[in-house]
């Protein structure tokens, strides 16, 4: 092809195109309201598919004597869309980074908001303040099923198959009847499991949940928690039951705590004995509460553990956390520690 017949080749990249895409992106770039918006009408308007691209495309199709001058609008063209596009969004950038202080500005000289904080229920914290104590005595803590075997909750401490205690009147048992289930009605099943399972001696409180059934009132309720305890060795008496209960009793109500033992009937212990506190601060005036019951384990208890009772003693108490709570802090109805009242809780420091 002659010179005269490329110059006569029409230019496919004009002057005006190039400008109309300059012009399309920058009205696109300053309409956006945002960094993000930005960035999308970038890839629009100088990606792979803006028009700008697709013209710089066809630069192969200009003939040779207009190439240098189309060139060069070209590269101002893609310049300009450049340089704007950085103007942009130094500007967008500034502004996002102004509304990001006014948004998280703080008023050093506004009040605070108090939010609550919770904490464990006053029972629980009694329960681990007892542990600490038999901890402190260098007794362990055992814990056993809530849902027990008729076996262990009466058969192996003693209770006569016609006791009155297993009614159903008394006790919760579980369907189907012939599996012997029932909910326990006292931690002392976890005291029969510990001389199964542990090497003599055997010096152990079990807390935890029972259950009975009662009404709830203000001295019952059907779910409560109890703590008893298990000592097994040689040698020893009812002066080491007392002794312990004492210590316990003191470090429960204070220094000045007394406690006395009134002889009655438990199907495990033989001699068995009532355990009352005196409360200067109860409801009618100061006087002498029951707090739990105790003795000596029956003989028959250890042969059912496969103990010999000739060589080994032991003694068992146990008294309710509820009943021990409503004594250390002078409360009167069952139902403030059951019904979920937080203003309870505060009196213990269970919120601020």
């Amino acid at each position: 092809m002659s010179t005269s017949e490329e110059s006569a080749t029409a230019n496919p990249i004009t002057q005006e195109a190039a400008d109309a895409a300059v012009a399309a992106a920058l009205e696109a770039f300053a309409a956006a309201s945002s960094v993000a918006e930005l960035k999308q009408a970038r890839g629009q308007h100088a990606g792979e598919a803006s028009a700008i691209a697709r013209l710089n495309a066809k630069m192969r199709e200009v003939p040779k004597d207009q190439k240098a001058a189309t060139g060069k609008f070209m590269g101002q063209a893609r310049g300009r869309i450049e340089g704007a596009y950085k103007q942009r969004e130094a500007e967008l950038t500034e502004a996002e980074a102004a509304a990001r202080l006014v948004a998280e500005t703080v008023d050093v000289t506004e009040a605070p908001v108090r939010r609550a904080s919770g904490t464990r229920h006053p029972l629980a914290q009694l329960q681990d303040e007892i542990g600490d104590v038999f901890i402190g005595m260098g007794w362990e803590i055992a814990e056993g099923p809530e849902l027990e075997h008729e076996w262990f909750n009466f058969d192996a401490l003693g209770f006569d198959p016609d006791h009155p205690a297993r009614a159903m009147q008394d006790t919760f048992f579980v369907d189907p009847p012939e599996r012997h289930l029932l909910l326990r009605t006292h931690t002392s099943p976890v005291q029969v499991r510990s001389l199964l399972d542990r090497e003599l001696p055997v010096y152990v409180i079990a807390p935890g949940r029972v259950y009975r059934t009662d009404e709830l009132d203000a001295t019952h309720t059907p779910v409560f928690q109890q703590v008893e305890g298990l000592a097994i060795d040689q040698g020893l008496t009812m002066a080491h039951l007392r002794g312990t209960l004492e210590h316990f009793a003191r470090q429960m109500f204070g220094e000045e705590a007394k406690i006395r033992l009134r002889p009655n009937f438990f199907p495990f212990t033989e001699p068995s004995a009532e355990m009352d506190v005196w409360q200067p601060n109860a409801k009618g005036g100061a006087r002498w509460v029951e707090w739990g019951g105790c003795g000596m384990v029956d003989p028959n208890v250890l042969l059912a553990a496969g103990i010999d009772p000739d060589k080994y003693q032991g003694f068992a108490f146990g008294m309710g956390i509820e009943r021990t709570l409503q004594f250390r802090h002078d409360l009167n109805d069952m139902h403030d520690m059951v019904e979920g009242d937080v203003r309870f809780n505060q009196q213990f420091g269970g919120l601020v």
